[in-house]
């Protein structure tokens, strides 16, 4: 009998839109953890009995939720269960608690003079949010059927949308024969002094949610190590520390350590994740990227371009990239006319006030540059800020240089994505704060991320790169993208289950 495999996270690999008469029309769920697990369990299907379980996030999906008979799947041909979550419920657990709290701490990002307030207002956000978490444990428990069923269970839970649903499934089915369960958490993970801004006992909460996983996973050491270091602070857990395996002496892959809390054992790993190089190069091969490619280029007329793609989100810091570009070109006149910024920002969580205000920052100072700088037969900056996947793949393609400037990141699949696409070899600038960091630092040119100046610099020395070392550095990082593809994430976490 096939394992059963069961995945769960706020976001599906399909989403549904209505179409002129009212039917229902699915497509491909977007974003690096979506992507990335579909293509892990394009591996593991065949050998597995896989449900994934989401929520429903529009009006749409809300109905698709109560037709189960529809018999939906994703793309990949794995079926798909819905929860149709009430909109209150889902508004304060996703934007106030996930998005508005739990983000904004473990990207360090809060205003701490003016936020956060925890009062009255946020006992029902935090009690939305256990009602969120409870539906999924409900729907997981529900899914794997019997206690001791044939081939075992599986429970792979993402992200911290769910971060209390391990401890819940546990008390759910105890130690049930063969049921193991999984937690991936695909963000930074914040330092103890940092993360007691939360009140203490949703802190507490929420390391005690984790810790119902068997096994609890990690992009970089530095944010496996952080949790750690939480889960020691703040619930006074026993752990055990150990060294991660290495590669070119820095910390990549493997195991970091073990946490023994309410007598249970959580081990806790790092595994980063790449790209699925021959899918995504072959999806660059499409009509739509070609002709992207064809209009983009004829955009640069022979200019180098500097390219960064990324959601409008606070922690991408897009603001400082381009106040870095706009020094470039204010120190180093040599390259106006000759270089040409593509910045694609689309659009993120606009149901939340301060990402709303970064977008028109965002706006507002690409406007500037271009005035500032642009000529009757040179246009400095094109920003995009509207979704368009094929144009990214091609922007990809064509970038000399590729920046990546997060203030912090889990892993950022961009950074990886940009050489793998390339056609003439990028040079990629990339923040140290990123997860990428960590398995890119030989060949990228890493930056503070706060450092405008010095990001600066590094966009000269990339674009004044030798092409020779150009093509080294991107060919490496290439190959360590692959390395990592999606496919060996998710069936090193299931090893790690017992799989």
């Amino acid at each position: 009998m096939k394992q059963r495999v069961l995945v769960a996270s706020n976001r599906g690999p399909i989403s549904y839109e209505f179409a002129t008469d009212g039917s229902l029309t699915g497509q491909r769920g977007g974003g690096g953890m979506i992507a990335g697990v579909m293509s892990g369990l394009a591996a593991v299907a065949p050998q597995a009995d896989v449900t994934w379980i989401c929520a429903a996030l529009s009006d749409a999906d809300r109905t698709a939720a109560r037709q189960p008979d529809t018999g939906t799947r994703d793309p990949g041909g794995v079926p798909v269960r819905m929860l149709d979550i009430p909109p209150e419920i889902f508004g304060r657990a996703y934007n106030n608690v996930a998005n508005s709290t739990l983000w904004f701490v473990h990207h360090l990002l809060f205003d701490t003079t003016n936020e956060p307030h925890f009062g009255l207002a946020f006992a029902p956000d935090w009690a939305a949010y256990l009602a969120y978490n409870e539906a999924f444990a409900d729907a997981l428990a529900e899914e794997a059927g019997p206690e001791r069923q044939p081939g075992g269970v599986r429970m792979l839970v993402q992200d911290y949308h769910l971060s209390l649903v391990p401890r819940m499934l546990r008390e759910r089915r105890g130690a049930a024969r063969g049921t193991r369960i999984g937690y991936f958490w695909h963000i930074p993970w914040a330092p103890p002094d940092y993360y007691r801004i939360l009140p203490l006992e949703v802190g507490r909460a929420l390391l005690n949610g984790i810790l119902g996983a068997d096994h609890a996973g990690f992009h970089a050491a530095r944010w496996a190590s952080a949790f750690l270091d939480c889960c020691a602070a703040i619930l006074g857990a026993d752990v055990d520390r150990m060294g991660p395996a290495s590669m070119g002496g820095a910390a990549i892959a493997g195991t970091v350590g073990r946490v023994r809390y309410r007598g249970h054992v959580t081990e806790v790993a790092v595994h980063p994740m790449g790209v699925d190089a021959d899918a995504l190069r072959a999806r660059a091969r499409g009509a739509d990227v070609r002709a992207h490619m064809g209009t983009l280029g004829q955009a640069a007329g022979g200019r180098k371009l500097i390219v960064r793609v990324d959601r409008t989100e606070l922690s991408k810091n897009i603001v400082r990239g381009l106040a870095a570009y706009r020094e470039l070109l204010a120190t180093r006149p040599q390259w106006r006319g000759r270089v040409m910024h593509l910045a694609f920002a689309y659009p993120s969580r606009a149901a939340v006030p301060e990402y709303r205000a970064y977008t028109e920052r965002v706006r507002r100072l690409a406007q500037e540059i271009t005035e500032e700088f642009g000529t009757a037969d040179w246009n400095p900056l094109i920003l995009e800020v509207k979704d368009d996947y094929p144009r990214s793949l091609a922007a990809c393609a064509l970038a000399d240089v590729l920046v990546v400037n997060p203030i912090r990141d889990g892993m950022n699949l961009v950074a990886q994505e940009g050489p793998v696409l390339s056609q003439r070899g990028c040079a990629l600038v990339l923040s140290r704060e990123a997860g990428a960091a960590a398995t890119l630092a030989a060949d990228a040119l890493l930056v503070n991320p706060f450092d405008v100046t010095e990001t600066a610099d590094a966009m000269h020395q990339a674009l004044a790169m030798p092409d020779a070392e150009r093509l080294r550095r991107s060919a490496g990082i290439a190959a360590t993208a692959a390395a990592f593809r999606p496919a060996r994430w998710l069936g090193d976490q299931l090893a790690c289950l017992g799989t």
